[in-house]
Protein backbone atom coordinates (compact mmCIF):
# COMPACT_ATOMS: atom_id res chain seq x y z
CA UNK A 1 0.00 0.00 0.00
CA UNK A 2 1.06 3.72 -0.66
CA UNK A 3 0.40 5.96 1.54
CA UNK A 4 0.35 9.92 0.31
CA UNK A 5 -0.14 12.45 2.11
CA UNK A 6 -0.74 16.86 1.31
CA UNK A 7 -2.19 19.99 2.78
CA UNK A 8 -5.05 22.25 1.92
CA UNK A 9 -4.77 25.37 4.05
CA UNK A 10 -5.09 23.58 7.85
CA UNK A 11 -6.32 19.83 6.73
CA UNK A 12 -3.95 17.32 5.96
CA UNK A 13 -4.96 14.99 2.95
CA UNK A 14 -3.94 10.92 3.19
CA UNK A 15 -4.64 9.41 0.14
CA UNK A 16 -3.91 5.56 0.70
CA UNK A 17 -3.51 3.29 -2.63
CA UNK A 18 -4.22 -0.29 -3.14
CA UNK A 19 -5.88 -2.51 -0.67
CA UNK A 20 -6.36 -1.26 2.85
CA UNK A 21 -6.60 -5.05 4.46
CA UNK A 22 -4.85 -6.76 7.77
CA UNK A 23 -1.71 -6.70 5.63
CA UNK A 24 -1.61 -2.92 5.22
CA UNK A 25 -3.81 -1.32 8.11
CA UNK A 26 -0.73 -1.27 10.26
CA UNK A 27 0.74 0.72 7.53
CA UNK A 28 -1.84 3.21 7.65
CA UNK A 29 -2.44 3.34 11.43
CA UNK A 30 1.46 4.31 11.84
CA UNK A 31 1.08 6.84 9.47
CA UNK A 32 -2.10 8.48 11.08
CA UNK A 33 -0.70 7.77 14.45
CA UNK A 34 2.52 9.90 13.68
CA UNK A 35 0.27 12.82 12.31
CA UNK A 36 -1.52 12.67 15.30
CA UNK A 37 1.68 12.90 17.65
CA UNK A 38 2.41 15.89 15.11
CA UNK A 39 -1.00 17.88 16.37
CA UNK A 40 -2.78 17.49 13.64
CA UNK A 41 -6.25 17.41 13.72
CA UNK A 42 -7.63 18.11 10.82
CA UNK A 43 -7.77 15.28 8.32
CA UNK A 44 -9.34 13.91 5.09
CA UNK A 45 -9.12 10.59 3.90
CA UNK A 46 -8.92 10.38 0.17
CA UNK A 47 -10.10 6.68 -0.54
CA UNK A 48 -10.17 6.85 -4.45
CA UNK A 49 -7.38 4.95 -4.88
CA UNK A 50 -8.24 1.89 -2.48
CA UNK A 51 -9.84 -0.92 -4.33
CA UNK A 52 -10.57 -2.89 -1.40
CA UNK A 53 -11.27 -2.46 2.23
CA UNK A 54 -11.44 -5.04 5.34
CA UNK A 55 -12.28 -5.00 8.53
CA UNK A 56 -8.90 -3.88 9.72
CA UNK A 57 -9.03 -1.15 8.06
CA UNK A 58 -12.54 -0.04 8.98
CA UNK A 59 -10.86 -0.63 12.19
CA UNK A 60 -8.10 2.55 11.69
CA UNK A 61 -10.85 4.30 10.40
CA UNK A 62 -13.04 3.93 13.38
CA UNK A 63 -10.05 4.47 15.77
CA UNK A 64 -9.31 7.62 14.35
CA UNK A 65 -12.58 8.77 14.23
CA UNK A 66 -12.95 8.11 17.39
CA UNK A 67 -9.54 10.07 18.53
CA UNK A 68 -10.17 13.53 16.61
CA UNK A 69 -14.15 13.80 18.01
CA UNK A 70 -12.08 13.13 21.91
CA UNK A 71 -9.68 15.84 20.96
CA UNK A 72 -12.24 18.14 19.15
CA UNK A 73 -10.52 17.41 15.39
CA UNK A 74 -12.37 16.93 12.42
CA UNK A 75 -12.36 14.26 9.77
CA UNK A 76 -14.24 13.51 6.59
CA UNK A 77 -13.88 10.39 4.19
CA UNK A 78 -13.86 11.42 0.18
CA UNK A 79 -14.11 9.43 -2.87
CA UNK A 80 -15.41 5.91 -2.00
CA UNK A 81 -15.66 3.24 -5.04
CA UNK A 82 -19.28 1.82 -4.66
CA UNK A 83 -17.56 -1.79 -3.84
CA UNK A 84 -15.72 0.36 -0.82
CA UNK A 85 -18.99 2.63 0.03
CA UNK A 86 -20.62 -0.96 0.54
CA UNK A 87 -18.46 -2.17 2.54
CA UNK A 88 -18.83 0.77 5.17
CA UNK A 89 -22.82 0.48 4.56
CA UNK A 90 -23.01 -3.18 5.72
CA UNK A 91 -20.63 -2.90 8.73
CA UNK A 92 -22.68 -0.05 9.62
CA UNK A 93 -19.75 2.60 10.26
CA UNK A 94 -21.41 5.00 7.24
CA UNK A 95 -23.23 7.22 10.30
CA UNK A 96 -19.70 7.61 12.30
CA UNK A 97 -18.16 9.07 9.49
CA UNK A 98 -18.80 12.63 7.33
CA UNK A 99 -18.41 10.91 3.81
CA UNK A 100 -18.45 13.33 0.81
CA UNK A 101 -18.29 12.58 -3.40
CA UNK A 102 -15.07 14.48 -3.66
CA UNK A 103 -12.04 15.69 -2.07
CA UNK A 104 -12.75 19.65 -2.33
CA UNK A 105 -15.85 18.83 -0.28
CA UNK A 106 -13.97 17.06 2.56
CA UNK A 107 -11.87 19.48 2.42
CA UNK A 108 -14.05 22.36 3.26
CA UNK A 109 -16.06 20.14 6.03
CA UNK A 110 -12.62 19.40 7.73
CA UNK A 111 -11.97 23.17 7.72
CA UNK A 112 -15.01 24.51 8.74
CA UNK A 113 -15.54 22.89 11.90
CA UNK A 114 -14.04 24.46 14.93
Amino acid sequence: MDILQDRDGDVTIVAPAGRLDAASAPTLKSALEALDAAGVRRLVIDLAGVEYISSAGLGVLFGLAKRLRETGGALAICALSDQVRRVFELAGYTPHFTVTATRNEAVAHASSRS
